[in-house]
């Protein structure tokens, strides 16, 4: 069976591609092409980008640019994916389907709950590297009363109660979350910085 023309011309724009010697030295395993890159490179942008600009990241026409971002939007559409590519402020962006908007805004309302303050990470810090510690010790390292600074993180899941101290009147201890590890990146908190390396270097 021949060729479709729109086969033909995919084949000669992907041999034309030649990308730099650091690109190969650089380039893992596997078959990449200008419409594999134009996708990886929006997928990572956080700001539109002109279909010069990405010609200069890729090493191609502006062009070819807009030819594979109309074949990636065919794809996704083709394919039911959650997003397309959309020119925005003269450039291009990948974005999100309108029609998601109600699970993106629940995940939005999540991310704001989160935020912390200033006070809120100071507290959240002393019981990091204390843990398990009581409220007094808290308390007594920040200076000021901590009882609703810890449950406001206990309502963001990222504090727990970690037990009861073996000291007079049995006092709560307190712990991180699974989420606090989630949300900071951090595997186990082994990975938390030590706390030498926290501290300001001399003038």
């Amino acid at each position: 069976m021949e060729k479709s023309m729109t086969e033909e011309q995919q084949e000669k724009t992907d041999v034309a591609f030649q990308p730099s010697e650091e690109a190969v030295e650089q380039k893992p395993q596997g078959d990449i092409t200008v419409e594999s890159v134009v996708e990886a490179v929006l997928f990572a942008s956080d700001e539109p980008l002109t279909a010069e600009r990405l010609a200069g990241i890729i090493e191609t026409s502006a062009k070819q640019v807009r030819e594979h971002i109309e074949k990636l939007n065919e794809k996704y559409k083709t394919g039911s994916h959650a997003f397309k590519i959309e020119q925005i402020a003269g450039g291009y962006q990948m974005r999100t389907l309108g029609s998601y908007n109600y699970w993106l805004k629940k995940l939005v309302r999540a991310r704001d709950e989160s935020k912390l303050s200033p006070a809120a990470l100071e507290t959240l810090a002393i019981i990091a590297y204390k843990q398990p510690v009581i409220r007094a010790d808290i308390e007594s390292i920040r200076g000021v009363a901590a009882g609703e600074m810890i449950r406001s993180l206990m309502a963001k899941g990222l504090v727990k109660i970690a037990g009861r101290a073996e000291v007079l009147g049995r006092p709560m201890m307190y712990g991180t979350t699974k989420k606090f590890l989630e949300i900071f990146g951090l595997n186990s908190l082994k990975d938390l910085p030590k706390i030498e390396e926290l501290k300001k270097p001399p003038a």
